[in-house]
């Protein structure tokens, strides 16, 4: 894009934008998950949507024609549905919590407060319950040619003969005696935001003719509670056979794959050491008998998410390397045969050696020939496509799109995704692989959007001649006769890039309220190359700084920007380099920092994740040079900016402990401060009231450290 074209939808012509109003940005339709269909005929959506009471947001999943008619929503319940998956006939799966209205009065619903897996036919007719274990579904697969399904259900430890009997009595005891309770002997013990244990995610293979398609409920009772009950097979998981019996924390968080012919499984395999360390090795599970072989294993290396090639021969998964004091972490995909043959060696093939880029959601083409993904490369996210043979790379699209969920269609014609720029949300796209050509989008719920200013790309350069590029956000008002005050945003990660729309932290918000927005890739970023990443790998604080402030005082030397009225935001990485900055320059009016890192050897023991810390930062007690050199509270003598600290409690990725300490020496060090704090909220905040309320206090801040305005009290806080 260039510098003086305007954002999409962003032309005074345009209808009025909802921008200006919080209500109406909220209920905004939101597109997710995108699967294409086996045959090809239509597209499996899920958009998020604003409940009836506004308090939370419901998943539905939409059909979406691939030849850009309209969409037509599929399910709906007070629930919600999600993870759409097909059988080979085009009979959709999905996930929900709603009741099942074909169970009896002496049937359990199925799964409980849990989701349950569902089967709505490709004939036509309502959805029914095909597998409800009492830990909910977490996941389901389907072998593509075949239709054998496996499930992912959490279960607790020790349960009798494995039968959801068994755990379903146990959860109840737990209940019923007032138990939350978790004993851990090895970690982790969080993640995200949500306490692991102590059930353990297990993998079920699903056999058809035992499921409950003809009046079989999960434990295997017909409609009288007679039938499967009365022969024994009440015991077992409604014909979920166990593949992984006490895994521990294994399965955590691991994506998993069916060969097509159904025979055999792919899935990560945590591997966790009483130090706290972990690799990912790569298994496959065999389906008849359970057992399992691994593929790959190198402790220096996690392998994850398989994709299984068409022909079923090949399996290609992202290799990532584990960060060390000298290097930073690397990513790549790899590829070997399905029977652990082949040019593979320990670690895999590297299929693209020579891409200095992050290869991320690969997708097979239908010959197994040609491996599509997506990668994050200079402010976009392109589709590449990459010969398994030959290594020979293309790149696919070349506009300034950020693609994700790529689905090639049956016959190789097409490639269907979610296309995103920071100016346009996700919405599905066609993409013609053989003319090539603009991308066609694809009728959806909440796009197009008309958005209140334009998106510029501009460029600086570090006092190293370091080239570095960002996103400048404009209002409509802006102008050498305007100036628009500056709001610059520093993105999470820290090894990411502002390059997609996004909900949580979007810049069309402060747009329609008069500011500018800079959206900067310092050092750290990815899309730029290894080395680019590397330049920070000792210096998270110092070097990224140097490269923001280039690219601030570039934008804010342009005639259309206010450089005496210049502030500050970030969360999570983007928190920590809020809190970094506060404590190194006075050139911002004032500064947010949401979710943010402050004292690091304090983060290292109480993030759900230490096992990132230690590999690249050193243990705090006996090697403390990094933590004292990359620390932010050291610095809290030379905070004179206003800051609005803002954490959630459910945050175990930055702990609340950090803002909770942060609050605490901004108050003893008479620093001027807010701390909005959000006792139910995680590392995002989610539900769109506290959404609301956070935007809220956010203007309200900025418009008086920024505007001059008279301080306004949110009316709900």
């Amino acid at each position: 894009m260039s510098a003086d074209t305007p954002a999409e939808g962003g032309r005074a012509t345009d209808p009025p934008t909802p921008f200006a109003d919080l209500g109406a940005f909220v209920a905004i339709p939101r597109v997710g998950a995108l699967r294409l269909s086996p045959d090809g005929d239509w597209l499996a959506a899920t958009v998020q949507t604003l409940s009836p009471d506004a308090k939370k947001y419901l998943t539905s999943i939409w059909r979406i024609d691939p030849q850009g008619g309209p969409a037509r929503r599929l399910t709906r319940s007070a629930e919600g549905e999600g993870s759409p998956r097909f059988l080979p006939d085009s009979s959709l799966l999905f996930t929900s919590k709603r009741p099942d209205p074909g169970a009896g009065k002496a049937r359990p619903e199925p799964g409980g407060d849990m989701s349950s897996l569902w089967l709505l036919p490709s004939a036509g007719g309502e959805a029914r319950v095909v597998a409800g274990p009492p830990g909910g579904v977490a996941g389901a697969e389907v072998a593509r040619d075949t239709g054998t399904i496996v499930v992912a259900s959490p279960v607790l430890p020790g349960a009798e003969g494995n039968s959801a009997a068994d755990d379903a009595r146990r959860r109840q005891e737990r209940n019923d005696a007032g138990i939350s309770a978790i004993l851990h002997e090895s970690a982790p013990v969080r993640f995200w935001d949500h306490d692991l244990g102590p059930d353990q995610v297990r993998l079920f293979a699903a056999d058809p003719d035992l499921l409950p398609q003809a009046g079989l409920d999960w434990a295997g009772r017909d409609e009288q509670g007679g039938g499967a009950a009365e022969s024994g097979e009440a015991t077992e998981f409604a014909g979920l056979r166990d593949l992984t019996p006490e895994p521990g924390r294994a399965l955590d968080g691991q994506a998993f794959e069916l060969t097509p012919d159904g025979t055999s499984l792919i899935t990560g395999w945590w591997q966790w050491d009483p130090a706290g360390e972990s690799h990912s090795e790569l298994v496959m599970i065999d389906v008849a008998s359970g057992k399992r072989r691994v593929l790959l294993s190198v402790p220096e290396f996690d392998f994850s998410s398989p994709r299984v090639s068409p022909d079923g021969r090949s399996i290609v998964c992202a290799r990532e390397t584990h960060a060390t004091p000298d290097r930073p972490t690397d990513e790549t995909l790899v590829v070997l045969g399905v029977d652990g043959s082949g040019e593979s060696g320990e670690s895999g093939r590297d299929l693209v050696p020579g891409m200095d880029r992050w290869p991320q959601e690969p997708a097979w083409s239908p010959d197994s020939r040609s491996l599509y993904f997506a990668a994050d490369d200079g402010g976009r996210r392109p589709v590449f496509r990459v010969d398994v043979e030959t290594g020979g790379l293309t790149r696919v699209t070349g506009d300034d799109g950020a693609y994700t969920e790529l689905n090639v269609a049956p016959d190789g014609r097409y490639l269907y995704a979610l296309r995103a720029t920071v100016a346009s949300p996700p919405t599905p796209v066609r993409i013609d692989l053989k003319t090539g050509g603009e991308p066609a989008p694809l009728e959806c719920p909440g796009v197009p959007l008309a958005l209140p200013g334009r998106l510029e790309e501009v460029e600086a350069s570090a006092e190293d001649g370091q080239r570095i590029r960002s996103w400048l956000v404009l209002p409509e008002t802006a102008s050498a006769s305007s100036p628009a005050p500056l709001l610059l945003w520093v993105h999470g990660g820290p090894m990411s890039s502002w390059n997609s729309w996004s909900w949580r932290w979007n810049p069309w918000l402060m747009a329609a309220r008069g500011y500018a927005v800079l959206l900067p890739d310092p050092a750290l970023s990815t899309g730029y190359g290894q080395e680019f990443i590397a330049r920070a790998h000792h210096q998270w604080g110092a070097r990224p700084f140097a490269d923001i402030m280039a690219a601030t005082d570039s934008v804010a030397a342009r005639p259309d920007i206010d450089a005496d009225r210049v502030a500050m935001m970030g969360g999570s990485y983007g928190g920590y380099m809020a809190n970094w900055m506060a404590g190194h320059t006075d050139r911002f009016k004032a500064i947010v920092s949401h979710a943010g890192l402050w004292m690091l050897d304090q983060m290292f023991g109480t993030t759900d994740h230490p096992m990132f810390w230690r590999p690249q930062f050193g243990d705090p007690l006996t090697n403390p040079e990094m933590y004292q050199a990359n620390s932010p509270h050291l610095h809290i003598s030379q905070i004179r900016t206003p800051m609005l600290v803002i954490h959630g409690n459910k945050d175990y990725r930055v702990p609340i402990s950090e803002a909770l300490r942060l609050w605490w020496d901004l108050s003893s060090h008479q620093a001027e401060a807010k701390f909005l704090y959000f006792p139910d909220e995680n590392h995002w905040i989610l539900t769109p009231g506290n959404a609301r309320i956070w935007y809220e206090t956010v203007f309200a801040f900025l418009a008086e450290h920024v505007l001059g305005q008279p301080w306004q009290r949110p009316a709900l806080l």
